[in-house]
């Protein structure tokens, strides 16, 4: 399971010109599912989500974690980050999970993360699974990592 995260002062995604997630100060994170993962693996990513230390403290140290920065998560599914890009000119797509199993997947991350991000405080938003999003953000750095778990 991979995890694109930017730090961002506000993001929204759109479907059909319909915000459905939006945030102010937090992380945009983009989720890509692969054959083999399972929940132990979004239990630890959604683990790194929530104490990864990426925002700045009061000596712009990053040394501050969602929770301490007062922030939020956007969740969005994006299979693209489970695409092979070592060979040839098109990305191969063979690697990422199954449609029903990444959204099984996804949406148990979603479910964790609500649970979680509930009792630190931690506001959580979401995409929509396969669905055509409009994704606008502010980057704030920019910081942006690639997580795996």
């Amino acid at each position: 399971m991979r995890a694109l995260i930017q730090r961002v002062t506000q993001a929204e995604v759109m479907v059909e010109n319909e915000n459905i997630g939006a945030i102010d100060s937090g992380l945009l994170v983009l989720v890509g599912i692969e054959k083999g993962d399972d929940e132990a693996r979004a239990d630890k990513l959604l683990h790194k989500l929530l104490h990864y230390r990426v925002f700045a403290d009061e000596a712009d140290k990053m040394n501050l974690n969602v929770q301490q920065a007062g922030g939020s998560l956007l969740l969005v599914s994006q299979f693209t980050l489970a695409a092979d890009t070592g060979s040839g000119m098109r990305p191969s797509f063979s690697s990422a999970a199954p449609p029903a199993e990444g959204e099984r997947l996804f949406t148990y991350l979603i479910e964790q993360a609500r649970l979680r991000g509930a009792v630190l405080g931690v506001g959580i938003e979401t995409g929509r699974f396969g669905a055509n999003m409009q994704i606008s953000l502010l980057n704030d750095g920019p910081v942006t990592f690639l997580l795996e778990s």
